[in-house]
């Protein structure tokens, strides 16, 4: 679909069923980079197929990295250390909006061999790449900015980078400190991390402190801002499942709270290493019935009410909530999201700005949004801004009869291509 089309949505009151969610973004992308740098080969399955990922697999390519389709799963050949540029002149890898391939690879090809350009489309040329680029020239790395400071493109010429310890701002972005450790291993004596700044998403470090692990990697917290990852090498773990995206579990963990339900999302349970999981508590405090399983979570309609609530921790999930306050009894306050501001898109504004469509009350602040939920619905078409998480997130509007169009729903391929067809495969034919 081209970015003039529109999904027109006019969804009944009531759904229902089972849904599983692909393989998780973050750990896909986080597991295909370290089965690439480590020593033997990995087999992925379950692995997300969609825009970021295939950014990944394109930039690995160009890197010499070799992986091969196989019936059991995607077969990385690891390169054994450090990634290299396989011509004598700069490699140029272009990895569109995808924030998870920008970052660590910023990180790993600075410590790697031969000169390389990373550059992504017009909004990645405007999210922050600073505070990762100081840390890594704390390192010895030797990082040049192509365009503006602080910002994508950038030139970067490898070199071995010193271990030790390092500080950097952890305010923006928690893919900055994934990136350094991801890195660390590499690093004479490894690395400790030092984090300043108002933090964010911490489970997206625990989920970097895990993948290590199944790497052979041994991290720890020896204070509460403070991480310490060994030296390497990573160790090929043989066979990897991927769990499903819990990020993308929280459309249809809502759509059970608010259609009746029972919706059930498998792939991903209460086992899970993904923080996301925790909007079924969320849901939960707002009035929704929450069961879950080692490998599966369910939900079911009840009498929702607004809640205050920080959701710091997860941050792309909160969109959802976002919309559930729509339906909710009373208001909602949404606090920590101030990265928001950063993402695809300037995602406070743009659900500001998306939630009037529909006649809700809203209030911005730095860190959230204050919702006030309409009397009655208005019909509205949503724009998307080249966002997934604003089509996914949205296409609840419409529950109940309330017409909503949601533009360029394509958009929705940067993490669930066929996000839409499972969605409305939970609706009576």
């Amino acid at each position: 679909m081209s970015a003039a089309e529109l999904l027109p949505l006019h969804l009944g009151p009531k759904a229902s069923g089972t849904v599983r969610v692909p393989g998780s973004k973050s750990l896909s992308n986080r597991l295909l980079l370290l089965a690439a740098v480590a020593e033997g080969e990995t087999t992925l399955t379950h692995l997300l197929d969609s825009d970021d990922v295939r950014r990944m697999r394109e930039a690995l390519a160009g890197l010499g990295v070799e992986t091969e389709t196989t019936t059991d799963g995607l077969r990385v050949c690891g390169a054994g250390g450090v990634l290299r540029n396989p011509a004598s002149t700069p490699l140029t890898l272009h990895l569109g909006n995808a924030g998870t391939a920008m970052r660590p690879l910023t990180a790993l090809l600075a410590a790697g061999v031969g000169t390389f350009i990373l550059d992504g489309d017009p909004r990645m040329r405007e999210r922050p790449l600073g505070p990762l680029v100081d840390a890594l020239r704390a390192l010895g790395a030797d990082i040049e900015y192509l365009g503006r400071e602080g910002y994508p493109p950038l030139k970067i010429v490898g070199r071995p980078l010193r271990g030790g310890s390092v500080a950097i701002d952890g305010t923006l972005s928690s893919q900055f400190v994934t990136a350094l450790m991801m890195l660390a291993p590499q690093l004479e004596g490894g690395l400790t991390i030092a984090r300043e700044g108002d933090l964010v998403s911490d489970p997206y470090l625990e989920i970097t402190r895990r993948c290590l692990g199944l790497f052979g990697v041994s991290s720890t917290w020896p204070e509460p801002r403070t991480l310490r990852v060994a030296p390497g090498p990573l160790k090929a773990p043989g066979h990897l499942p991927v769990e499903g995206d819990a990020s993308s579990a929280s459309y249809f963990l809502a759509l059970g709270a608010l259609a009746g339900g029972p919706v059930r999302v498998t792939g991903v349970g209460r086992e899970s290493m993904q923080g996301d999981i925790a909007f079924l508590d969320v849901l939960a405090q707002a009035g929704a019935v929450t069961r879950s399983g080692p490998d599966w979570l369910e939900t079911e309609g009840g009498t929702l009410t607004g809640i205050d609530v920080d959701l710091n921790a997860i941050p792309d999930a909160a969109m959802t909530l976002a919309v559930v306050a729509l339906f909710a009894e009373g208001p909602t306050r949404i606090r920590g999201v101030a990265n928001w501001r950063v993402k695809e898109t300037d995602r406070i504004a743009a659900m500001a700005t998306e939630l009037r469509k529909l006649g809700a009350t809203v209030e911005e602040f730095e860190d959230g949004l204050a919702i006030v939920p309409p009397k009655q619905r208005q019909p509205a078409q949503i724009a998307t801004y080249d966002d997934h998480r604003m089509a996914m997130c949205f296409s609840l509007a419409a529950l109940g009869g309330t017409p909503v169009g949601i533009e360029d729903p394509a958009c929705v391929g940067k993490t669930y291509p066929h996000y839409f067809e499972d969605f409305l495969g939970l609706f009576p034919a």
